[in-house]
């Protein structure tokens, strides 16, 4: 019998865990037999990953900047509001998600978090949040959004809750396509955004401001 070909790349480790938990139903008994049984010393596997769950985030955090690197390489991305590239995002990550769903299935059924982020997305959390505050700074920056004192900050809070409602939802959606999860995506952002931006609430505090700065509520005007 020909000796097994030893994996030497981070991305053939991780092709070999998926192949693994996805046909035994469960992650290899320990990092030596996973080692054993693709021909590599621990050693050689502690070179690329701590732990299987180091190997999940990785493909995981893998995912978001890839999808993050395809809505970006848009040639109009330069163009678009802060919620156009929101929806490019997410469009971007879901369409990913679709080559990897059997895997990202099993990967959160068995993360073991029952409240809160499952530590396997914590790195993707990360990533998500340095993108999404910088897109409320541009929207912030150019009007688009509204500058509230006290809320802007949780701006990418409400987008990251976003996030797990849209992920929870495309792994339960049964319909074709998954054009469900694409309603749930556009129809949640938007809300999401409408939310963000400036209204009529927020002139009425605006003209209240100016009134107090310029002495208008203290005088007592007669008609």
């Amino acid at each position: 019998m020909a000796k097994k070909k030893s994996l030497i790349t981070a991305e053939e480790l991780q092709n070999a865990y998926v192949d693994h938990v996805l046909t035994q139903g469960n992650k290899p008994k320990s990092v030596y037999v996973f080692a054993k049984e693709n021909n590599l010393t621990e050693e050689e596997f502690y070179n690329y990953f701590g732990s299987f769950e180091g190997i999940e985030q990785s493909i995981w955090t893998g995912l978001c900047k890839k999808a993050l690197t395809e809505a970006e390489n848009q040639e109009i991305w330069s163009q678009y509001s802060s919620r156009e590239k929101a929806l490019a995002f997410f469009f971007a990550f879901i369409e990913l998600l679709k080559s990897k769903r059997s895997f990202v299935l099993y990967s959160l059924k068995h993360s073991g978090q029952m409240i809160g982020t499952p530590s396997i997305i914590t790195g993707v959390k990360n990533i998500f949040e340095a993108f999404a505050t910088g897109i409320i700074d541009q929207g912030v920056e150019s009007g688009e959004l509204a500058n509230r004192r006290f809320f802007t900050g949780k701006y990418k809070d409400a987008l990251w809750i976003q996030f797990g409602f849209i992920l929870n939802f495309w792994t339960k959606d049964n319909s074709a396509g998954f054009e469900k999860t694409d309603e749930a995506i556009e129809r949640g952002i938007n809300v999401t955004f409408d939310l963000f931006e400036k209204s009529p609430l927020d002139s009425l505090f605006d003209y209240g401001k100016f009134m107090m700065n310029n002495g208008g509520i203290k005088q007592n005007m007669k008609f």
